[in-house]
């Protein structure tokens, strides 16, 4: 995936405030949602922090079948990008 310049016109999805067993619900609800609106590139949000909250997104995403890849954003490591089917 190369960085695109239109990555805020994305969906997004702010995970600020989410414990990491809510986060990973909410992650697999936004991907069907978009997947059902043709939405193939997202953007989310999981902070920086203490990596608890990005580590349970990334196990997420790594087992939900909708998801071609991912990849922490270059320039905000608080943010990730995906690709969806």
């Amino acid at each position: 995936m190369h960085e695109d310049i239109f990555i805020k016109n994305y969906p997004t999805l702010d995970l600020h405030g989410y414990d990491r067993d809510t986060a990973s619900l909410i992650v697999n609800e936004f991907i069907s949602d978009n997947h059902k609106l043709q939405n193939h590139n997202l953007v989310i949000i999981h902070g920086i922090g203490s990596g608890i909250v990005r580590k349970a997104v990334y196990e997420t995403l790594l087992a939900n079948e909708l998801v071609l890849e991912y990849k922490l954003h270059n320039y905000n490591l608080g943010m990730t990008i995906v690709k969806i089917k």
